[in-house]
């Protein structure tokens, strides 16, 4: 169970845990990319298999009880993809309600799909406090925290820090917190100074840094992710190291479902 998350918006979350689900799901994990986030937007940054696109805006986790198997949405790079759902607002207010209402919401359902012994569950969340955010910290096991190197994100790390701790904190299968840099930029004096600062700071903590690309951009746009459209790129190099990093860092993490 790793939750993505983020103090602010903007920081590129969304976007990079579909590329962190496509390369540990390429070096040999089975995984499963989940959207709690009322935006749905994980799910564009993935490709339906050919004859699975179809009622794919009728389906998603907000939509109700309902089976998640039949929800999801097998995607052609191999990761089996849990949008949020398009819903409206008040089908969304009546969803958070639920969530409230049943701390291990999540958890039921998880668990409930009976996943495969060994499986990644990246669980992408809204930036700053909310309902869903809870929902995900009450049973990750792993917390990716993504930060740009500015100002205004270096400034919202505290808050992030505290809500992690608020809801892992007493847990044996919650293994750490993990920070990655994003969009950093080489030719900006303050972005690599503010990187360096994080670095010290966070030292071990720092899962890794992915520099500025337009590829990774780009990718969204023709609805794949970086490491196909760009094999050779700085983006997905940088998500490679990183996918690595969260690998070994899993490795010795252990599984919340199974309790």
């Amino acid at each position: 169970m790793v939750a993505v998350i983020s103090a602010k918006g903007g920081v590129g979350k969304t976007t990079l845990s579909a590329n962190l689900a496509v390369a540990l799901h390429q070096a040999g994990k089975p995984v499963v990319a989940l959207d709690l986030d009322p935006q749905n937007a994980l799910r564009q940054h993935f490709k339906a298999v050919a004859g699975t696109e179809e009622n794919l805006s009728a389906t998603g986790v907000a939509q109700g009880e309902q089976d998640w198997f039949a929800c999801g949405m097998p995607s052609d790079g191999g990761v089996f993809v849990l949008p949020y759902g398009d819903v409206d607002e008040e089908r969304r207010q009546a969803f958070e309600s639920q969530l409230n209402a049943s701390p291990d919401w999540l958890k039921r359902h998880l668990t409930a799909m009976g996943l495969a012994e060994g499986t990644v569950i990246l669980i992408d969340t809204p930036p700053g406090p909310s309902i869903y955010l809870r929902q995900a910290l009450s049973i990750a096991n792993e917390v990716i925290v993504v930060t740009l190197a500015d100002a205004a994100s270096y400034t919202a790390l505290p808050q992030a820090d505290k809500l992690i701790r608020t809801y892992t904190a007493g847990r044996d299968d919650f293994s750490g917190t993990s920070y990655l840099i994003n969009q950093v930029d080489g030719a900006r004096r303050l972005n690599r100074d503010i990187t360096q600062i994080l670095q010290e700071l966070l030292g071990q903590q720092v899962l890794g840094v992915v520099h500025h690309d337009p590829s990774i951009g780009d990718a969204l746009a023709y609805n794949r992710n970086v490491l196909d459209y760009d094999p050779r790129g700085r983006g997905c190099s940088d998500i490679l190291d990183c996918c690595n990093a969260l690998g070994a860092r899993l490795a010795v993490t252990p599984t919340a479902c199974a309790q």
